[in-house]
């Protein structure tokens, strides 16, 4: 059952994430999500085979929780209104709108627990931890995970070489980093779980 529910929590998450891009997009002038009628909380418009169905498998099997992605929301740049800032706008809003609902579910477990059974603070709880390590995870800033557009918003131009690097074998090192290095993400999820709801993961 815990894992069904996880999944569930996952795949709602990633949704919010992938259409609030869409909106920020749009409030800056492209409307590419909205016709490709991606602006929707619909789950079946977002699911990705490998990152929906796969990948939060084997996470569940190999460390007992689930983790994956939807299908990226897609938005032209070119439509966007004309500023350095504009992607990194798009991008940070996914890792935003997680945050919003870890601060959302969280306070309901730090100041109104006795309002709910366990049973419903518990889902609250993964709820909070699943978006946690959503936000975290997609502000690092290697391609295609969104905090790599907010560091390309920093790079002055003669450093374009890097982003292209970068890019070009952004998917390579984002494995590497998974396999490698992820594990250090650990201390930031549990303290920003710790900072929001009071309670400790440990």
């Amino acid at each position: 059952m815990d894992v069904i529910v996880q999944f569930i929590i996952l795949i709602m998450s990633v949704v919010v994430h992938e259409v609030s891009h869409g909106y920020a997009a749009q409030s800056l002038g492209d409307p590419t999500a909205r016709l490709a009628g991606r602006l929707t909380l619909n789950p079946l418009k977002h699911l990705d085979p490998v990152g929906s169905f796969v990948v939060p498998l084997i996470t569940w099997f190999s460390g007992g929780f689930v983790f994956g992605w939807a299908k990226p929301v897609p938005y032209n740049p070119y439509n966007l209104r004309p500023s350095r800032w504009s992607e990194a706008f798009v991008a940070i809003a996914g890792p935003l709108s997680n945050i919003a609902l870890a601060i959302c579910f969280g306070l309901l477990i730090r100041f109104a627990t006795g309002l709910f059974p366990v049973g419903a603070i518990t889902i609250f709880a993964m709820i909070v931890l699943v978006n946690i390590s959503l936000a975290i995870f997609n502000l690092i800033p290697i391609p295609p995970l969104d905090g790599s557009k907010i560091l390309f918003a920093f790079l002055p131009l003669h450093l374009s070489h890097v982003r292209e690097m970068l890019e070009r074998y952004g998917f390579v090192l984002v494995i590497i980093f998974v396999i490698t290095l992820s594990h250090f993400l650990v201390p930031a999820v549990s303290g920003l779980f710790h900072l929001i709801t009071g309670v400790s993961l440990s």
